[in-house]
């Protein structure tokens, strides 16, 4: 089903009044300098530089919990590898799969909500679908961390950033006002990240030996690429009627590479 907004009284712009729009243009011409396109912003620079370099980092790697962990650590560190930096990347995959489970659950939440009333065509039981494979990513990346020795409790930097960037989709999806084809925008966004960072933290496993965990991580990218291409047909049928005709050979981001 095709969704369009509401046209009614949003005031927001200045064509809606435009005798105080344009005193107010007056004004600032008559307190803003010539050069105002361009202004002098050195200070705040400044202030910003001073912020950044005496800022602390934004967290840690914990040190492995387990008597495992510290050997596995130190084996691979023998080897050339960098298991901080494997971690600090499975922690990004666990906090964002979190994110994309409740992602999903908030849809699935506004889907119920309007499917009664026919506005809104999503199949309710293929959003149950993918957030289910959403939890079960979460789970085999904290199997994943843990058979490694590590603690998947832990909140990495990697995994503090993330929680932090799908802050916004969240309050977006969560938000009561915002339409389902609106909520699909945000999700959207999550599933072209979430396809990227796995295809990242499988190259990263390759190349530190964790093969099972590669082939693993494989099956959840597969996944991840059918999210994409479905929740991208759902945005463009409720945007334009129908999903867009691409040029042949083309295809989704992320959905061209062969998974070996």
């Amino acid at each position: 089903m095709k969704e369009q907004p509401a046209m009614g009284m949003n005031r927001t712009g200045v064509q809606m009044s435009p005798i105080d729009s344009s005193s107010m243009s007056d004004a600032t011409r008559n307190v803003m300098p010539d050069d105002s396109i361009n202004p002098d912003t050195s200070a705040l620079d400044d202030m910003r530089a001073d912020y950044i370099t005496e800022a602390d980092e934004l967290g840690s790697v914990p040190i492995p919990g387990t008597l495992t962990g510290v050997m596995s650590s130190a084996t691979s560190m023998i080897t050339g590898n960098m298991p901080q930096l494997f971690i600090d990347k499975l922690g990004e995959r666990l906090a964002f799969e979190r994110s994309g489970t409740r992602l999903y659950d908030a849809l699935i939440c506004k889907v119920q909500a309007l499917e009664q009333n026919g506005t809104t065509t999503v199949p309710l039981d293929k959003l149950i679908q993918i957030r289910d494979q959403e939890a079960a990513h979460f789970a085999m990346v904290a199997d994943a961390i843990q058979g490694l020795g590590a603690d998947p409790t832990a909140q990495t930097p990697c995994a503090d950033l993330a929680g932090i960037e799908s802050g916004g989709l969240m309050n977006a999806v969560l938000d009561p006002r915002t339409t389902v084809t609106q909520s699909l925008h945000a999700i959207l966004i999550a599933e072209m990240a979430d396809n990227s960072g796995w295809e990242m933290l499988i190259a990263l496993a390759e190349n530190q030996h964790h093969d099972s965990i590669a082939a693993n991580f494989r099956t959840a990218l597969q996944h991840e690429r059918e999210h994409l291409q479905q929740v991208q047909a759902w945005f463009e049928e409720a945007t334009l009627g129908a999903p867009m005709q691409r040029m042949s050979g083309s295809t989704m981001p992320g959905a061209a590479e062969p998974l070996h």
